[in-house]
């Protein structure tokens, strides 16, 4: 069992950066491959991005792709979602998710743990 808290959401202009966080509960966090999806008002969840359990292969939804950046630290439990170079259309609610497995997925149902996630909204 995972559980999962994210933070760092908030309100910037467009152009401007932030930082998600992603903390885990559970002493077998590195085992995991963890996910960053996003919906926005009225639209269904989606990819963002994703990164094996030991950080070495990452995948990108083409929309953030050469923008955001998702990193993790195994001994702090955490993942992270860097975001630059922001727009209006990446305003969304931000959810962090893991799966029972060492391999990054784009898929949301191939997740099982996910967070309540955290707000991003970028004015332009």
């Amino acid at each position: 069992q995972v559980q999962l808290l994210e933070s760092g959401g908030g309100s910037v202009q467009a152009g401007g950066s932030l930082r998600l966080s992603c903390a885990a509960s559970g002493r077998t966090f590195s085992s995991y491959a963890m996910g960053w999806f996003r919906q926005a008002p009225g639209k269904e969840r989606t990819f963002v991005a994703t990164i094996s359990a030991s950080g070495e292969t990452t995948f990108y939804a083409d929309s953030v792709k050469g923008r955001f950046t998702i990193s993790r630290d195994n001994g702090k439990n955490t993942v992270f979602l860097q975001m630059n170079s922001l727009k209006p259309e990446d305003s969304a609610v931000y959810y962090c998710a893991a799966r029972d497995s060492t391999f990054p997925r784009q898929l949301q149902n191939e997740y099982a743990y996910w967070g309540q996630g955290t707000q991003v909204t970028v004015s332009s």
